[in-house]
Order: structure tokens, then sequence, then C-alpha cells
């Protein structure tokens, strides 16, 4: 557990996040892991093409792009090149941000 600016925080693993969804939803531990397996892969797809993806309730996960840009490095002359990039950017909804808020307190 790792305590930063007075809070608790604990990291949880893909392993331990799939074995809480499995039990919170009574489905079996594999069954939990292809699902999740195949929305994240599906998710990485979609937003990789292009799209926007709202989960109603949730969240809206999208493309980003980002300008490339010199980058200076020690071990080379100083004339490295990134080039243009695309992330994944997640937007919860304010019901949501509510919720984490209430079970924060």
């Amino acid at each position: 557990m790792t305590v930063i600016a007075g809070f608790d925080q604990e990291r949880v693993s893909k392993r331990e996040f799939v074995q809480r969804v499995a039990r919170r939803g009574s489905v079996p531990l594999p069954v939990t892991q292809q699902v999740y397996d195949a929305l994240i892969e599906e998710l990485i797809e979609l937003v990789a093409k292009g799209n926007k993806v709202t989960l109603t309730g949730f969240g809206r996960f999208y493309p980003q792009e980002h300008k490339g840009h010199r980058v200076r490095f020690a071990d080379d002359d100083g004339s490295s090149q990134i080039d243009d990039y695309t992330v994944l950017k997640f937007s919860a909804t304010r019901a949501v941000n509510r919720a984490v808020q209430d079970l924060a307190d």
C-alpha cells in the first residue's frame, strides 16, 4: 500500500480486478477473463481506428492526437524526433465521478 498526499492507495492488478468482477457477477473466472480480454481488445481496436466508444452511464473512450516533437537524449546529438502519435483517453460521466466521490468519502 502506498501513501500519497494523506490517502491510502492500493494498486489493484489485472488478476485481482478480474477475480473481483467474477465474484461480484457470480460468473466463472475463466468466462470473466475471456470477456475482459475481448472487451479490452475491442476497445483498443475501435479507438485505434479513430472511433469514439461511449458506454452510456459510464463514460467515453476516444483517441487524442499529439504532435511530434524534438527530444534530447543523453546518448545522441539532440536531433531525435518523435513522430505524431495517438493515445487513448477516457472521460467519465458526471454520475460516475459523483459515485466515485461518494464511495471515497
